[in-house]
Parts: structure tokens; C-alpha cells; sequence
């Protein structure tokens, strides 16, 4: 094996996909790193719970570590279920020679909160396991048994990671902090400094696997050669996209989406080609009668996009020349905000929302959209109190979040009629580029 970044996982198997070995291996493939693996525990188990388990014997578990370490020129291991005193032992004997990191998951409460290790097993962690340990990973449940403390907040979350780094790991990340009902907060520690991640809470049961994936993504970024912070960083962001796209299969919690930031990167190339051949379409079909005096927009966004980043759209926008409608510049990632954040917005509800449009308002627009589609009309005007900043009232998010109200499907059209300083404006909404280009077309026929 020659020319490629390898990481070693040594955890318990779930049988269902979502968590464990599994999960360690998706994600660690996902970026790039060639994932081994030491199988310590056969679970049987689904979406709904464990219905089995059986320990591999410790020599066998010795083996695996061995076998691989004797081959691979591991650059990076993570250990996740290792179920007994016996099982923590032989990982720790077998690792304690090695020189790479290793970035110990311990998994001791499970969701009930039941604890999962017997209280020997968690002496022989404390005691050999943690102080070989580059990073330690626990949730808010197993930093508290750690530590013996209540967690409640920030301030006691940065009090257990150091609690937790006086039993010899170098760094310590707690993951899981609740400081609101939409944030949520981890707490790394390392070399004397403390870190904060903060990610919108997401609403979904899709989250089985998340603790195994976090961990599996640092270890991987780590085989990688990136420094700690930015190991951690670039595996917040990993998270959050897994659980944002999570995945709904069986019938209890699914598991995060091990792929979706490798399926998005794939994308790309695609969803760029879509806006430029919109625009040239545009550009040939006489649609003057749609562009606002700040431009028409056009948007479309990969399929796991996450922020304006993920989002193509028009550099410059498109305007009305002499010559007819024309693109200032090329289509570009990043480069939108209005009608970005619009569509991001709307994917906020319905992730099958994948092109946006924005485009000029009067009269005969919004009876033109009223008409042939489902639309709703939102006022940007306060009728008492003092304006409220961009960023709320007014903006791309808040227009779609008010056309939202009491409705389950995001509507085809949003429109306002302005307010002072800001010009009226329609938002497109489309399940694909194709249904967008039907739609603008469409809509300047009608007027």
C-alpha cells in the first residue's frame, strides 16, 4: 500500500449500516482514506434497537489490530464499542506502540441512557485507554460519567473536558451540548486552548451513527495529516451535513447520511452546467419583461447543499441591454445572495427544491403567478415598532418562512410588493432546473 492515507477502526458491528464499523468505514472512505478495520463486538440490530450481541474473543481482536498494523502504514485509528474490561485491555496493549493518533469514541450510555459498561470495564478505560488517547470524544451522558458532574451548560461543558484531560488524553472534544431548542454547542480542548462549535439543531429522528460518524470523520482528517482544530472543524461540518440529509430507511431512526458530502462534491460539475444552460436559454427567449431593475437571478443548488457555497447562481445577475436580456458574468458558486439564500431557505421544508428565480413584480406578474401557479403574496411593510434589519424582516429567509405559515408545501411563488427602499419582488421556486426554465418561460408569455 503505497501513496495512500490509511485509518484503522476498532469498534463493534451494526448490522443495520447506520452506526459501528459500518459507519466508521463510510465515513472514513468518504474522505479520501483508506479505512481498516478490527471487528471487537457482532451486534444484531436495525433502526429499532439491538437485539444481540457477541463479543470477539480478545485474542482474535489482537489479531485483527496486529494484522493490519503489520501491513498498513496506519496513519490514524479510532476505537468505538469495546464492551468489556478484557476487550478495553487488549485495544490498549495493542495500540500502545503505535505512534499514531488515536481518537477514542466511549461509547458507555446508550440513547436510553442506560449504561453500557460495567463499572470495571470503565476503570480500565479511565486508567489505560484515555491517557494513550490523542483525542477522546464522549456526549454529554459519557462526559458525565466521566466526571462525575451535572453538564447543563457551556461553562460546564468546558469545566469536564479539562476534568477529562487530567486523565492523560491530549485533547477532548464533548459533543451534544443543548444551550437552546435550535443550537447545538461541542467543546474541544486541546493544547491548552478551547474551542467552540455551534450547528443548527436539526429536526429529524435520522440521527443513528452520529457519534460513531464524528469521531470516524477526525480520525480520518487526521490520517490526512490536519492539525486538531481543523480536524474537528471540518468534521462539524461533515456532521452536520450526514444529519441534515440523514437518511430515512426502516422503521424506527435512521442513520446520518455517511455520503452526502461525497454525492454533493459529485454534483457539482452538473449544477453548474444547469445554470448555463438556463441562462443561455434565457438569453435567447426574450423573457425582458421579467428583470427587476436590480436584475434577474437564477439558482440552482447541488442536492445536499448546506450554505450560498453550494449554490450556483448568475455573478453579476442577468439585465436588460440594448440587445435584449444578457448575463453580466458567468455562473458561479458562491456568488448569489438574494435568490441563494431564498432557495435555501425554501430547502429549509423541502429538500426536492432545487432552482430558484427572482424576478420583477408588478401588477400583471402577480396576477400572471396567481394564476398559473401556486402562490402566495407576503407583506414587507411593519405596520408599528421599529424596522427590523435585513437579516429578518424583509430578507430572502423571512419572505419564505412567512409564506410557510400553515402550509406543508412551499409554494411555486412568493411575492411581495416591496417597502421603502426595497423593490418588489417574485421568487421561483422549482424542483428542477427544467420546471424553472418551463416556469420563467411561461410567466413571460403570459405578460
Amino acid at each position: 500500500m503505497t501513496g495512500r492515507d490509511v485509518a484503522l477502526t476498532v469498534a463493534g458491528s451494526d448490522s443495520g449500516g447506520g452506526a459501528g464499523i459500518q459507519a466508521d468505514l463510510k465515513t472514513i472512505e468518504a474522505h479520501g482514506v483508506f479505512g481498516t478495520s478490527a471487528l471487537t463486538s457482532v451486534t444484531a440490530q436495525n433502526t429499532r434497537g439491538v437485539e444481540a450481541i457477541e463479543d470477539v474473543s480478545t485474542d482474535v481482536i489482537a489479531a485483527q489490530i496486529g494484522a493490519v498494523t503489520d501491513d498498513f502504514a496506519v496513519n490514524a485509528a479510532k476505537t468505538g464499542m469495546l464492551s468489556s474490561a478484557a476487550i478495553i485491555e487488549t485495544v490498549a496493549d495493542s495500540v500502545k506502540d503505535q505512534e499514531f493518533p488515536l481518537v477514542v469514541d466511549p461509547v458507555m450510555v446508550a440513547q436510553s441512557g442506560d449504561r453500557l459498561l460495567a463499572a470495571e470495564a470503565e476503570t480500565v478505560l479511565r486508567e489505560r485507554l484515555l491517557p494513550q488517547a490523542t483525542l477522546v470524544t464522549p456526549n454529554l451522558p459519557e462526559a458525565a460519567v466521566l466526571t462525575g458532574m451535572e453538564i447543563e451548560d457551556e461553562e460546564d461543558m468546558r469545566a469536564a473536558t479539562a476534568e477529562i484531560a487530567a486523565n492523560g488524553p491530549d485533547a477532548v472534544l464533548v459533543t451534544g451540548g443543548h444551550l437552546n431548542e435550535d443550537e447545538l454547542v461541542d467543546v474541544l480542548a486541546t493544547d491548552g486552548e478551547t474551542h467552540t462549535f455551534c450547528k443548527a439543531r436539526r429536526d429529524t429522528d435520522d440521527t443513528h451513527g452520529s457519534g460513531c460518524t464524528i469521531s470516524a470523520s477526525i480520525a480520518a482528517e487526521l490520517a490526512g495529516g490536519a492539525a486538531m482544530p481543523a480536524a474537528v472543524e471540518h468534521a462539524e461540518r461533515f456532521i452536520d451535513r450526514a444529519v441534515r440529509y440523514g437518511l430515512d430507511v426502516g422503521s424506527g431512526d435512521g442513520p446520518v447520511n455517511h455520503l452526502a458530502g461525497l454525492y454533493d462534491d459529485a454534483a457539482r460539475a452538473d449544477t453548474l452546467g444547469n445554470v448555463r444552460a438556463l441562462v443561455e436559454t434565457l438569453e435567447r427567449n426574450g423573457v425582458d419583461a421579467l428583470v427587476p431593475e436590480i436584475g434577474l437571478n437564477v439558482a440552482v443548488a447541488t442536492p445536499y447543499a448546506m450554505d450560498t457555497d453550494d449554490v450556483t447562481a448568475v455573478d453579476g445577475r442577468l439585465h436588460r441591454t440594448a440587445d435584449g436580456v444578457a448575463a453580466v458574468g458567468c455562473p458561479r458558486f458562491g456568488t448569489s445572495d438574494h435568490v441563494a439564500r431564498s432557495l435555501l431557505a425554501a430547502r429549509e421544508y423541502d429538500h426536492s427544491v432545487v432552482a430558484a428565480a427572482t424576478v420583477r413584480l408588478d401588477d400583471a406578474v402577480a396576477e400572471a403567478v396567481t394564476e398559473r401557479f401556486d402562490a402566495v403574496e407576503v407583506d414587507r411593510t411593519r405596520s408599528e415598532g421599529d424596522p427590523t434589519t435585513e437579516s429578518e424582516e424583509g430578507s430572502p429567509a423571512w419572505a419564505v418562512e412567512q409564506a410557510m405559515n400553515d402550509r406543508e408545501m412551499v409554494p411555486e411563488a412568493v411575492f411581495d410588493r416591496g417597502a421603502i427602499g426595497r423593490e418588489a419582488i417574485c421568487r421561483l421556486f422549482a424542483p428542477s432546473p427544467a420546471v424553472l426554465e418551463e416556469r420563467l418561460l411561461a410567466l413571460a408569455d403570459a405578460i
